[in-house]
């Protein structure tokens, strides 16, 4: 082993990337499922670019300023559990073998898994791309805010390796226009462009001039040949002095590089099969199985003696920091542990009974109040912020050069604000909220749901959220999306009915170790809660008692109340409607109770008594909701629904005509 000028030989690179290339087809071999093709072609890549360039210390894996490493092309992930066993992660040869098995820490795409130096849960071609925008823009605030003239506490970069699949998803464009519009120097992508994919050639498919699309998005562009270690290390370098663009660097490579499979489609995403790979094996000078070779064993050691003094070299910069600047130095340490500011509820604001606000109005007015106490927060929206209501009093746009603002412009990008979101978060010290109509978060689906699966404490403002926004028509008017978000697992979906739920549903959202869906309306509700209600964390509570029942004495012997004929269930706008409908019932002589449920996935927690206590057994129970009725059965016997599109008028009308106004629910119910 030797060191060249701060950098690893290249010899000792190669001999580090064949070790990678062979214990990743033996790792796929052994589950006889996965990709080994782009490991392989990848191979030098990564070997290179964690070697020489990512700063990173395996003892302290949450080191703040650690660059950050995301394997876009989560289908090489052998390749990446590999490359971090060589690298001195706890990732075992055992764990090398139990690749895709159950319970493994390998599974068959990476999912985040920090100790081990996975940094977030990739797979879905492109999101890894697009989520790393947000890591850099997520860089790029803190630096802003903490770095000193004196002092830098943050100087890392984000590296990416992605492949041509990634770059051909949409989400690509649009992230990767903001990345250049931000002018994100401190984001560098290695692209594995070895011209396969799973049906064939790309050129099936793909003939764009890739130089030319990043060039035009304001990217720094470089060619080179991806096995060729010495170009790779120019070409990072390089990336580093780009200061005002972020770096695409062409990798030309070979899929299934120096195996029987080389060049194949067949490479992509099957074993080379036992014979393939002791044939490959022996080219490499290889024998046995899962073994490393001293020599690459020694260059693990001294990467690992780099990272450590890189690390103690990071202790001593927070020292100085912290006996400088000790009220910055702490609050440096409280948003990185995400520990909220304390006391911060106390700011929000309730509104009086009996007037009238929009939700998606009183979302803006609890901003305003929270966002000047909560300074992590980071907001935002897809184009839609007058109407999202989004952009709190005071804030200021996150922009080049100084990114110190905390509002994010996205365009018309509504994917590529979930992915930036979710990377914001990944990066940690920051709680990212973002905007667009409800009927949207469909084009951001796939963002949220791996958001879901990281547990991303993240914020999605949903406003114009029924039918009940009017003109706009059917194609602007949601109808599915409520039942397709309460169905992502990890997703609190909060639909509240008034302006006071819409306070506790922030408090909810921020205190969530996951996302958050608000669903909030374009048309005024009227104010029917005070705010103080013992159960408006549950989920779901009384909003109306049945008449002249003392709620202390609901129930006989059978927990079911002896004067209760009907329980109306609603969320949201249609909350006041059945509010309306039960006092028209009253009078033709019906005891009718009244439950909010705020969030199914909060009430779907509480005890079985509290259950009881709200929505007993035995008693007729219609929920109310201008949506579609999936998945309402788990709550009731039957509901007053939407099972079509909606329409093109004033939003009262479209309403009334749906059935959803008082005297239609009451006289449907009678």
């Amino acid at each position: 082993m030797a060191m060249q000028d701060g950098y690893f030989s290249v010899p000792d690179v190669e001999r580090f990337a064949d070790t990678l290339a062979v214990l990743a087809a033996e790792t796929v071999q052994k589950a006889n499922s996965g990709h080994p093709g782009a490991p392989l072609g990848m191979a030098r890549m990564m070997s290179e670019l964690y070697l020489n360039h990512v700063r990173v210390d395996p003892a302290h894996p949450h080191w703040y300023d650690r660059d950050r490493f995301i394997l876009s092309a989560g289908h090489a992930s052998a390749g990446l559990y590999s490359l971090l066993h060589l690298s001195g992660y706890q990732i075992s040869i055992d764990d090398l073998r139990q690749f895709r098995q159950w319970g493994s820490i390998t599974p068959g795409h990476p999912e985040r898994h920090l100790d081990i130096g996975i940094e977030m849960t990739t797979g879905p071609l492109g999101q890894g791309l697009a989520t790393a925008v947000g890591v850099a823009l997520g860089e790029k605030h803190l630096q802003a805010e903490f770095n000193q003239p004196w002092q830098s506490l943050l100087t890392h970069r984000v590296y990416v390796i992605a492949s041509e699949g990634d770059i051909m998803e949409g989400i690509s464009a649009e992230a990767c226009s903001l990345a250049g519009h931000w002018k994100l120097g401190n984001l560098t992508v290695l692209l594995d462009r070895n011209q396969i994919c799973i049906d064939g050639p790309t050129d099936l498919s793909f003939s764009e001039d890739i130089r030319g699309r990043f060039t035009a998005q304001n990217w720094f562009v470089q060619e080179i040949d991806g096995h060729d270690v010495q170009a790779i290390r120019g070409a990072v370098e390089q990336s580093k002095k780009e200061a005002d663009r972020p770096s695409l660097i062409i990798c030309n490579t070979h899929i299934g590089w120096r195996s029987a499979k080389q060049d194949s489609a067949g490479a992509h995403g099957e074993p080379l099969g036992q014979d393939n790979l002791e044939k490959f094996k022996a080219e490499l000078g290889y024998s046995g199985s899962f073994t490393v070779p001293d020599a690459v064993d020694a260059v693990r050691q001294q990467k690992l003696l780099i990272g450590s003094e890189q690390y103690g070299q990071f202790e001593k910069t927070l020292v100085a920091y912290q006996k400088a600047q000790p009220e910055l130095a702490a609050e440096f340490m409280r948003r990185q542990v995400g520990e909220l500011p304390q006391g911060w509820e106390q700011s929000l604001p309730f509104a009086e009974t009996l007037t009238s606000v929009a939700t998606r109005k009183a979302s803006g007015n609890i901003l305003d109040a929270i966002v000047p106490v909560i300074p992590e927060l980071v907001g935002g929206s897809a184009d839609l912020t007058p109407s999202n209501n989004t952009r709190a009093k005071g804030m200021t746009d996150m922009l080049p050069p100084l990114f110190d603002g905390r509002y994010v412009h996205y365009g018309i990008r509504e994917f590529a604000m979930g992915t930036i979101m979710n990377g914001m978060a990944v990066y940690g010290g920051i709680i990212p909220y973002g905007g667009t109509f409800m009927v949207f978060c469909d084009y951001m689906k796939p963002a949220i749901r791996l958001a879901a699966l990281m547990q991303l404490k993240v914020v999605y403002v949903f406003t114009h959220d029924s039918i009940g926004l009017g003109e706009d028509g059917p194609t602007h008017q949601p109808i599915e999306q409520l039942a397709a978000l309460r169905s992502i697992p990890g997703l609190q979906v909060i639909r509240p009915a008034d302006a006071n739920e819409t306070a506790v549903a922030w408090k909810m959202a921020l205190g969530h170790q996951g996302p958050t869906a608000l669903i909030l309306s374009r048309q005024n509700l009227k104010v029917l809660t005070s705010g103080k209600n013992k159960d408006d964390m549950k989920g779901a509570y009384i909003m109306k008692v049945e008449k002249e029942t003392d709620i202390s004495r609901l129930h006989d012997g059978d927990g079911v109340s002896t004067k209760l004929d009907l329980i109306l269930v609603a969320t949201g706008s249609e909350v006041s409607l059945a509010f309306e409908a039960a006092e028209i019932l009253e009078h033709k002589g019906l005891s009718v109770r009244v439950v909010t449920m705020p969030c199914w996935e909060v009430y779907r927690k509480q005890s079985p008594e509290y259950q009881n206590m709200l929505l007993p057994p035995g008693v007729r129970k219609v929920g109310v909701e201008a949506a579609s009725p999936f998945g309402w059965h788990e709550w009731v016997d039957e509901v007053i629904a939407i099972d079509g599109f909606g329409a093109s008028a004033p939003g009262d009308v479209v309403m009334e005509q749906y059935g959803f106004a008082p005297e239609a629910i009451a006289n449907r119910l009678a």
